[in-house]
């Protein structure tokens, strides 16, 4: 199994020393979130897409992709009435498709739930339907680029969109593209109905990405899911993916947080069986 970590969690350190720190805990990847590039996301561009790769290849990590893909940005969103708002989502997306493929990485990971939630007295079905439209072409880019577009069910109490693993299969379904797949959050799974164990089985073709933290908001191993259990239940259905960790608490401090998941996936994967 390859591990990455989320880059966010050195966010105050320049992406150079973040990249070398991330390596230096031992981790093979680094999965990056537009908003540490740029005050304005939506300034990114390739100058920020080779420094990142520059700086990756230098200490030997590997690119995994883009998540948090829209956080911190304005005038963007998926299911809005305004189509200016959708045409501008679809737009910035495609553009972070063939920067990630300029950074030679191949997932991106459709969360942002802000800028996908329901606007006040919009039909589901209708937020539905726009969504899909939206993403639909930007598959179509990402794909030709070789870059999956990740879709992350959240919980209800994150989103009013996607809010569960089978609403995210709909959705992926309706699209109707190989390069929009499933993405698989451990915090996020702990609100299935099912449990996180269950929830990865059933969805275990569809899985494409999968993010290693818990329901505490720490980093995997750190709260009361049973690590262990989801190690060998990825094993089960032979995921080849990346597992990344994304704690949103980098208890106790960010870097020993990042060493405490990677220990805590090394161990538990090894004792899978």
């Amino acid at each position: 199994m390859k591990f990455a970590l989320c880059n966010e969690v050195f966010q105050d350190l320049p992406i150079e020393d973040g990249f070398s720190k991330i390596a230096e805990i031992g981790y093979q990847g680094v999965e990056i979130a537009p908003f540490t590039l740029k005050d304005n996301p939506l300034e990114i561009g390739e100058e920020e897409a080779d420094r990142c790769l520059k700086a990756a290849q230098s200490c030997g990590l590997e690119i995994v992709g883009l998540h948090w893909l829209m956080a911190k940005t304005e005038g963007l969103h998926l299911t809005s009435h305004d189509p200016d708002k959708r045409r501008a989502a679809s737009d910035y997306l495609r553009k972070l498709a063939s920067l990630t493929a300029r950074m030679r990485g191949t997932i991106m990971v459709l969360g942002s739930p802000q800028q996908r939630n329901l606007e006040h007295g919009t039909p589901y079905e209708e937020a539905f339907a726009r969504a899909v439209e939206v993403i639909r072409e930007v598959s179509v880019a990402a794909g030709e680029l070789g870059v999956t577009l990740a879709v992350e069910p959240l919980s209800p109490v994150e989103t009013s969109f996607l809010a569960s693993c089978l609403e995210a299969r709909r959705f992926i379904g309706a699209v109707n593209h190989p390069a929009c797949r499933l993405h698989l959050d451990m915090k996020a799974m702990a609100h299935e109905p099912a449990g996180t164990v269950a929830t990865i089985l059933e969805h275990r073709w569809e899985v494409v990405h999968f993010h290693g933290n818990d329901v505490n908001h720490r980093g995997p191993g750190q709260g009361p899911t049973d690590l262990q259990a989801v190690a060998r239940t990825l094993s089960e259905i032979n995921y080849r993916g990346w597992v990344s960790v994304e704690p949103f608490d980098y208890h106790p401090t960010p870097e020993e947080c990042a060493r405490i998941s990677l220990e805590n996936l090394k161990a538990s994967f090894s004792e899978k069986s």
